[in-house]
């Protein structure tokens, strides 16, 4: 899953693609503009819950939140 920033709209906006095609334009679905820039993410990892797993699920930062 990546993240893009439309640079006709502005608008972000997330797409499931292999990693091969993560540099390659992505077409933003609010005006259908075919350049659009992708965005550094957070990352969320969880674990299978072993010994010391925390129910809550854990992750890099808080919901909505990006580095751009």
């Amino acid at each position: 899953m990546y993240e893009y920033r439309c640079t006709n709209c502005g608008s972000d906006f997330e797409k499931l693609r292999p990693m091969r095609e993560a540099e390659e334009p992505a077409e933003c679905p609010r005006c259908g503009f075919v350049v659009a820039k992708k965005q550094w993410s957070t990352c969320c990892v969880t674990t299978g819950g072993g010994s010391g797993a925390s129910g809550g699920g854990g992750g890099c930062g808080a919901p909505g939140s990006r580095f751009t």
